[in-house]
């Protein structure tokens, strides 16, 4: 007797039945030549006893992994069902194209296999619209696996799914083998990807309230048109008419339409095969405005009137389901925060049809009492999994709660160490047991740039920078940056350890040498030196930090910049009595050779102006500070809501040249409003002064401007040395001498801009408005004498001068030292572009208060790039 199969694909086989044991055979012909007998006289032939089992064929797989496979051993009967299941056994295992099974006439059962041949290599041809390790991420076959038949289908199914993923429907796979030696085959696979297939139309069907045109800026797939070169949504993806359905019923409930449905979606393929027109049926049902609004709890701890005042939604509004998501979670937040980690709040919606209101009921009932019972880290291939774990707000065996559970989303994602962060629940080994399995994405946190770029402020910037932010997957940051403009040098090495010797206790030190031309004040600094930093947690949303800085500081005065100021004023004939012009320059200034006389200048400003002249030579600075801040924003890249504060103090003193103390603070809020549009209120202010009777040097006060203050140059709003009036700007001309306080506010709208998020574009309309001033009273000496005072005319509130009756002009005087804590606002747009050559920025402003000294600016941009 003998068995065949032949493997065309798992689990097929063809057999076929003889009979060959010794002295049957002869028993079998002679029963053929007599009269058959009737069915039930004729008794079964017993089955042969097998004697030993041996196997033919096999090269790499030894004779007894084969027999290990089967269900039949020596001395058991050759059962016709036992064999017919070992030969479908070992074309199960996949090691076989083809299996024969036979009883010899020793007894012996023979095995005749043909192995299935090794894979050498996996080679992809015609594939230029997807990588190959993109491709080789998804399909089986690779490097030393075995091949079958079905493997190499599925494979070449799978990578036409992923071209159809990207829209490209009519391409096609047709998969080739090699043969080489020793049972070894390439595996090729040769692509032909085809043209893209776009969407030509997108229709809907059965909508009354919203035009086609709001629905298909409410989706992600768009009509294909030239001008969408930088992303792929505009490609038909079977995969996403799913959350398209989601994303209108979103769309729908947040306006009042709780009864919405999609009724179909249906994508139908061009004649030309080249494009798709996909048709959505919807149903949008009544809009329903909210009724009465109550919450009911069986919890003793619990107010329900207090719970009501965590509902984000009130009687004669219209409902919106993004609110109903948010009022559960606020209720959940709630009562988690008063100690119950076990509750179900379970909204009720009563529609009332011929009013078209809906009544909200919330139910607050502890819910059943569920136990974290294992946390799993998934998809960290780099980061090490404790970097992960010591962010999470939850631990094994505590109990399950939902506010720390997003809380620890938010902390692992804050790291920034990985693309996406999700938290899912999965069930325990009992039901009072549940399983938190934490997916992470990785990305890149390693890199190595050369950067180019323009700003109004910099004129030109090269950055030269190797920074990893997750070194070794320890979550340790070094970084190594250089950096060159046109007013700026920068080298600077930093090194940080988030987890200190094992404990929640950041440590950090930097070096840095830092060259800075301060042009709007006259004077270049060089500064070198090396800080010492800490940080460690205070509180579920603090932290409080401690650094110390050392620095060396070697001012020395621009002597054109200083020129400019004296302008016409012969720096010879103020020189003090006992004054030694000990440096003497030759300057040239619009074509004349000036003498500046820096001992003069410096002589005479020590006089009269103080802070360039004493913030000149070399100075020490050994300072320590400490600094607390609070962030519970739910995101820490793009935040809707949260608030975030930072207090700061420093004290420079501890030996050094250098003595002063310098209080900070910096805060945001952040809240949304209609829609997606987020309001977002932010406020910086800060005080230094002097003591030991030592005045503030002029490096060491607040400079504000462009970025921190917008509509203002740099340095362009705050004290200023006024020297002449600039009749073409009209305003005073001179330079900015720095400011010991300062307090700025912004209240910022950010706008929904109805563009895809992958082009990077983000828009916001602001308001800036605050003080700047206050400088030592020595600073202010120069005003006493009335021959440094600058004429300027009257200026009306269009900036025009106002003229006396005779059309003159009306000429004042203005003190050279001007400083006024007086009120200035700004208000205008901010255009941000993650273009595909770098960052870009765009700021319009326009200055609606402001002082008559103050240098002013409509635009300010940056752009720039890395390769």
């Amino acid at each position: 007797m003998s068995l065949n199969g032949s493997g065309g694909g798992a689990g097929r086989a063809i057999f076929a039945f003889t009979v060959l044991v010794a002295g049957l055979a002869g028993s079998i012909s002679a029963q053929a030549q007599a009269p058959v007998a009737p069915a039930s006289s004729v008794a079964p032939l017993p089955a042969s006893i097998i004697q030993g089992v041996a196997v033919r064929g096999n090269q790499r797989i030894e004779a007894g992994t084969v027999t290990s496979y089967l269900p039949l051993q020596s001395g058991m009967p050759a059962d016709a069902e036992l064999l017919d299941l070992s030969l479908k056994t070992l074309f199960n295992t996949g090691l076989f194209s083809d299996v024969a099974l036979e009883m010899q006439e020793n007894g012996v059962l023979l095995i005749d296999v043909k192995e299935n041949p090794i894979v050498n290599r996996v080679i992809f041809e015609g594939n230029r619209r997807v990588k190959d390790d993109k491709i080789t991420e998804e399909i089986q076959l690779a490097a030393r696996t075995i091949y079958t038949r079905s493997k190499v289908q599925a494979d070449a199914q799978r990578i036409v799914e992923l071209y159809r993923a990207k829209g490209r429907f009519a391409a096609s796979v047709t998969p080739k083998v090699t043969p080489l030696e020793q049972n070894r085959i390439d595996v090729i696979f040769e692509v032909d990807e085809g043209p893209k297939t776009g969407v030509a139309k997108v229709n809907f069907v059965g909508n009354k309230i919203y035009t086609d045109n709001e629905l298909r800026g409410e989706i992600l797939t768009k009509e294909s048109r030239w001008w969408r070169i930088f992303t792929s949504n505009d490609n038909y993806d079977p995969d996403r008419l799913e959350f398209e359905r989601e994303l209108l019923r979103k769309h729908y409930g947040r306006n009042g339409y709780a009864d919405f449905s999609v009724v179909s979606a249906v994508a139908e393929l061009t004649p030309d095969r080249k494009d798709f027109f996909i048709t959505f049926t919807v149903d949008e049902g009544p809009q329903y405005t909210i009724g009465e609004v109550r919450v009911k709890t069986t919890l003793a701890k619990l107010d329900e009137d207090v719970l009501e005042r965590f509902i984000p939604i009130k009687t004669g509004a219209t409902f919106d389901s993004e609110k109903l998501e948010n009022a559960i979670e606020s209720i959940t937040f709630a009562t988690g925060s008063t100690g119950y980690a076990f509750v179900d709040v379970n909204p009720r919606l009563s529609r009332h049809a011929e009013t078209n209101t809906i009544d909200l009921t919330f139910e607050v009932n502890e819910g059943p009492r569920v136990y974290v019972e294992r946390i799993n880290i998934k998809g960290n291939t780099r980061t090490l999994d404790k970097v992960i774990r010591r962010e999470v707000r939850i631990a094994e065996g505590d109990p399950f709660n939902r506010v720390l559970v997003d809380r620890s989303k938010a902390r692992v994602r804050s790291l920034g160490f990985f693309k996406e962060v999700e938290i899912e629940e999965k069930p325990g080994s009992a039901p009072d047991r549940t399983e938190l399995d934490i997916t992470v994405q990785e990305q890149a946190t390693g890199s190595f740039s050369v950067g180019v770029g323009v700003s109004s402020t910099e004129n030109f910037i090269v950055d030269l920078s190797v920074e990893e932010r997750n070194l070794m997957g320890r979550g340790q940051l070094l970084r190594f940056r250089m950096q060159a403009s046109s007013r700026t040098r920068l080298v600077d090495i930093q090194f940080t350890q988030p987890y200190f010797l094992g404990r929640n206790l950041a440590a950090g030190v930097s070096a840095f040498n830092q060259r800075t031309n301060f042009r709007e004040s006259g004077f270049i600094r060089n500064r070198i030196g090396f800080g010492l930093n800490t940080g460690f947690q205070i509180s579920e949303y603090g932290r409080g930090g401690l650094n110390y800085q050392f620095t060396n500081d070697d001012v020395r005065i621009d002597s054109l910049s200083q020129q400019n100021i004296l302008g016409s004023v012969d720096p010879l004939s103020i020189l003090a009595p006992g004054a030694t012009p000990i440096s003497v320059t030759p300057v040239v200034v619009n074509g004349q050779t000036n003498q500046v006389v820096v001992a003069v200048l410096c002589d005479f400003i020590v006089q009269s102006l103080s802070p360039t002249c004493q913030s000149r030579g070399q100075f020490v600075t050994s300072l320590i500070g400490a600094s607390v801040s609070f962030d519970t924003r739910n995101d820490p890249f793009k935040p809707t809501r949260g608030w975030r504060a930072i207090l700061s103090a420093r004290f420079a003193g501890l030996g050094g040249d250098v003595n002063y103390y310098q209080t900070e603070f910096s805060g945001a809020y952040y809240h949304p409003l209609i829609g997606k549009f987020v309001g977002v209120l932010k406020g910086r202010a800060g005080y230094i002064d002097g003591y030991g009777g030592d005045d503030v040097r002029l490096s060491d006060r607040f400079f504000e401007g462009a970025s921190s203050f917008r509509g203002f140059e740099v340095a362009g709003v705050g004290p200023r040395f006024v020297t002449r009036f600039d009749a073409r700007e009209n305003r005073p001309d001179g330079q900015s001498i720095g400011a010991k306080a300062y307090a700025i506010g912004t209240a910022e709208i950010l706008l929904p801009l109805p563009l895809p998020k992958e082009y990077g574009i983000r828009a916001s309309l602001f308001a800036d408005f605050g003080t700047v001033g206050l400088v030592d009273e020595s600073t202010k000496f120069i005003n006493g004498d009335s021959s440094f005072f600058v004429d300027v005319p009257l200026l009306d509130v269009d900036g025009a001068p106002i003229l006396d009756d005779m059309g003159n002009a009306i000429i004042t005087t203005l003190a050279p030292v001007q400083d006024d804590l007086a009120l200035r606002v700004t208000a205008g747009v901010s255009v941000s572009w993650d273009s595909p050559f770098g960052p870009v920025r765009f700021d319009f402003a326009e200055v609606l208060r402001q002082e008559i000294y103050d240098q002013t600016e409509g635009f300010r941009f940056s752009a720039g790039t890395s390769f």
